[in-house]
């Protein structure tokens, strides 16, 4: 008779199990089939794609005459504050820092263009940070994302596709602004053209062969050529961080509402709800974590954006919002957190090596940011094309993003076009209540706001 072994030794529930490790518990790397390898090199490449906001935000608000070093530290600690709540609340791999466009609304609509005091347009971006807040805790923004159609949702990754295609075209010189055609071919004779295209050929064949960090490789190649064959100039690695102080808490909140700059913090709150919204859908749908085409911590994710959009206008930058230029770390295998936790290790070491960030041009990041385009417009594969009234709101989605500039104006057109027509074909029963309400903000936002 055969004597059984001791549970310890036979796997039983006495056998010593292995410690999960620290980062494992917090983010779940197993459970999402990575690794702190891939997460960190994944959070790296979004990083180095988004890198250019930490100096052109500055030079945008400076125009409004916001003191450039404090804002460039705003940037840096709004951004990383924001990345961090993301990655540690949400777990999921997507940065924030403040929004382009949004202040590019803040610099030149409300205060060169209206005259309102940075303080006061500073005081209005708190405020809408506070709307934000409440719609979110009261889970009005996850009824909005809940009935976003199927059609709309799988456009808008492939509308956030087409955006990054005209970002990393423009930032390439491949393509540029035409007074005839308002776009053309660029002067692919430029070094920073040829070093893009031979970038982009770089990542598209390394990630073929399954070569780990692809897009990574591909941008610090471009970026080591740049050196050689570009003209860039190496300014060094280290540099003391400049003081905050003139723009920290400097928002003028009583002023904003004595002001009554009611249209602006709709404004702000519409471009915002919606341009980081359709982002973290988008996103997320290209990283595989929608389940049944919703968001499991989507509240969580939420309230990372609505708060960072608070922290920043108290250190003195515009508003922050999700970037997706985070597609790029996707692609590179970033599923969790940790991702978006090494983002904003690097945001806020560039506070003290701003000089090295700044190596990286744009020209580098520019073939990541195209070949991920290319991938997320698979999305509208998966369209029913024999139904207009789905294909042409979905379509219409897609190509307002690049040619508005703007997530969330693509965001509202395939809304109206979809209320619209169907409505239109005898169908408005099928269309989720939500539906008609968003359309109709957007119609009103579009006719009687001014600004947008």
């Amino acid at each position: 008779m055969s004597i059984p072994e001791p549970a310890s030794k036979a796997g039983g529930p006495a056998a010593s199990q292995p410690t999960p490790s620290l980062l494992e518990r917090v983010f779940k790397l197993s459970e999402h089939k990575t690794d702190v390898r891939t997460e960190m090199l994944a959070g790296m490449t979004t990083f180095l794609t988004m890198a250019y906001i930490i100096f052109v935000n500055p030079t945008i608000l400076g125009d409004a005459g916001m003191p450039k070093d404090a804002v460039f530290v705003a940037t840096c600690v709004a951004a990383a504050i924001g990345t961090l709540i993301m990655g540690f609340y949400a777990n999921y791999p997507i940065a924030m820092a403040p929004g382009m466009g949004l202040n590019a609304y803040f610099a030149y609509t409300v205060v060169k263009g209206m005259g309102f005091p940075w303080q006061a347009a500073l005081g209005a971006v708190f405020i809408s940070g506070c709307l934000f807040l409440l719609v979110t805790l009261f889970r009005v923004r996850e009824m909005i994302v809940n009935g976003i159609p199927h059609s709309i949702r799988l456009a808008i990754t492939a509308g956030i596709g087409l955006f990054l295609a005209i970002i990393a075209l423009k930032n390439a010189g491949i393509v540029t602004a035409s007074p005839a055609t308002l776009v053309t071919i660029g002067d692919l004779h430029q070094p920073t053209a040829v070093l893009a295209i031979i970038g982009f050929f770089v990542i598209v064949s390394l990630d073929q062969l399954k070569v780990k960090g692809a897009i990574l490789i591909g941008i610090l190649l471009t970026t080591v050529l740049s050196f050689i064959f570009a003209g860039n100039i190496f300014h060094g690695v280290f540099s003391a961080p400049p003081s905050i102080s003139p723009t920290l808490f400097k928002l003028d909140i009583s002023g904003a509402l004595s002001i009554g700059i009611v249209n602006v913090v709709l404004v702000f709150f519409l471009v915002e709800l919606f341009d980081a919204t359709g982002t973290l859908m988008g996103v997320a749908n290209r990283a595989g974590l929608l389940r049944a085409g919703r968001m499991d911590r989507l509240n969580k994710a939420l309230m990372a954006d609505s708060t960072a959009i608070m922290a920043g206008s108290f250190l003195g930058t515009s508003s922050t919002t999700a970037y997706i230029e985070s597609a790029s770390g996707v692609q590179a295998g970033g599923r969790t957190g940790l991702t978006a936790v090494t983002v904003a290790v690097l945001f806020l070491a560039c506070l003290f090596i701003a000089p090295l960030a700044g190596t990286v041009p744009g020209y580098a990041t520019a073939p990541a940011l195209l070949y991920v385009s290319c991938l997320m417009l698979r999305e509208l594969l998966d369209l029913d094309w024999n139904d207009v009234t789905e294909v042409v709101p979905a379509v219409l989605t897609a190509l307002g993003m690049p040619f508005t500039y703007s997530v969330a104006n693509g965001v509202a057109f395939g809304f109206i076009a979809y209320a619209v027509l169907k409505l239109l074909t005898g169908r408005a029963r099928n269309v989720p209540t939500m539906v008609w309400i968003i359309a109709a903000v957007f119609i009103f936002k579009f006719y009687y706001l001014p600004g947008h």
